[in-house]
């Protein structure tokens, strides 16, 4: 056996082990355990798997263990999720300041930020929010106007910051601010790290169209924000953003809503379709549109593997990650749409007796995914990266 069946092998053994047997199914929205500093467990399995991951490191298994990771290379990351999935664990911990604000810290941040910060995302102990859009700043994110002055010893900021996912429940925000406005756009911005329990922050949820109000604006009214918590260099911030986007952009191209409905399009056919005699779906139009899905979500996952293996190999281009973000997001978007022509009436239900839970659920699911096309850079604006540095067309 070799070096990697055997921890493959291992790492079976123990989530066989430690994982208890109801942390083995999808969560529904409302049983996924996030970071905070007043953080809750909806059960004492929960409060157990965690605890237990958190101590093996294993709440993010790529980080060195000297800021709580669990020092994984790639390879053994990449077997450990493989288990998980076979096994049907759960995530033991959800935060921004995992996927997102961490890997940026490695990266930029000072051995003080990393030691400050870095352990209390591993252990779940602070919630981070994400601080970039604006009212006037969204696809054109360079053109932020939240502001901070240069105090002698702090910032102080000032401005507003908008669909701050969880800014309502979260502690801390990463935040792109304004540090020099007389010179290129892009390179008078900085990168802050500012506490949402600071005098003269205040956030506003925002109602979306699924019914539910994940996304905030967020105020800074003078604010003062110690030097110690600028990222990287005055005026580099826009490196920092844009490392952290890849991140982000990861994150979107392989989410699955783990909170969403236990049925997939398979299954919405089987029960709400019907087959004919042979074991097909009755419905032709209905079959090919499935069929078309079930052939993408395969080639997705493919490429997703494809390009792991070229970064282990250190071989390829590096231009697949650049795609990923738009074609998993539209993948995402269209199996909503495939789940509603599937179901019919019964995945346009919003409340009432008259529809099961994965139902209701199925029909906030396509609403929300109208917004994954947004997030993390909109798809026009992914397009035109990919035309650019991946097809090398002309501006």
């Amino acid at each position: 056996m070799d070096a990697q069946e055997a921890f493959r092998q291992e790492v079976r053994e123990w989530l066989q082990a430690n994982c208890p047997e109801s942390m083995r199914k999808p969560p529904v929205r409302e049983e996924q355990v996030w970071a905070g500093r007043n953080q809750s467990f909806p059960s004492e399995d929960a409060k157990i798997w965690f605890e237990r991951m958190r101590d093996k490191g294993w709440t993010v298994p790529e980080w060195p263990r000297e800021y709580g990771g669990g020092g994984l290379d790639e390879s053994q990351c990449k077997i450990l999720k493989e288990e998980m999935k076979a096994l049907g664990c759960r995530a033991p911990l959800l935060d921004l300041g995992i996927w997102m604000l961490g890997p940026a810290l490695l990266e930029y941040g000072s051995e003080e930020q990393k030691k400050e910060h870095l352990p209390n995302i591993t252990a779940g102990k602070i919630r981070w929010c994400q601080g970039y859009s604006e009212p006037g700043a969204g696809s054109d994110l360079a053109s932020l106007q939240c502001k901070a002055e240069d105090k002698g010893d702090h910032f102080l900021v000032n401005g507003t910051k908008i669909w701050t996912t969880n800014a309502d429940k979260s502690d801390w925000i990463f935040c792109l601010v304004r540090t020099d406005p007389n010179v290129k756009k892009q390179e008078g911005i900085s990168f802050l790290l500012i506490d949402m329990a600071s005098e003269g922050v205040s956030v506003s949820p925002i109602e979306l169209i699924s019914g539910e109000s994940e996304f905030c604006q967020t105020f800074f009214d003078n604010v003062k924000v110690p030097k110690k918590n600028l990222v990287a260099e005055l005026n580099k911030g826009w490196s920092v953003a844009k490392a952290l986007l890849k991140h982000e952009r990861k994150l979107m191209s392989e989410t699955q809503d783990n909170a969403g409905p236990n049925i997939s399009p398979v299954m919405a056919a089987e029960h709400y379709v019907g087959k004919d005699a042979n074991g097909k779906i009755v419905d032709h139009a209905l079959r090919d549109q499935l069929t078309q899905h079930e052939m993408k979500f395969r080639a997705l996952g493919l490429t997703h593997f494809r390009s792991f293996e070229e970064r282990v190999a250190g071989v390829g281009e590096g231009t697949i990650p650049m795609i990923m973000k738009y074609v998993g997001t539209e993948s995402s978007k269209s199996k909503e749409e495939l789940l509603l022509a599937l179901m019919g009436t019964q995945a346009l239900g919003w409340e009432g007796e008259a529809f099961t839970s994965d139902e209701l659920l199925v029909t906030r699911g396509w609403l929300f995914s109208k917004a994954l096309s947004i997030a993390g850079g909109s798809s026009e604006v992914q397009l035109n990266i990919i035309a650019k540095r991946v097809l090398g067309l002309p501006d």
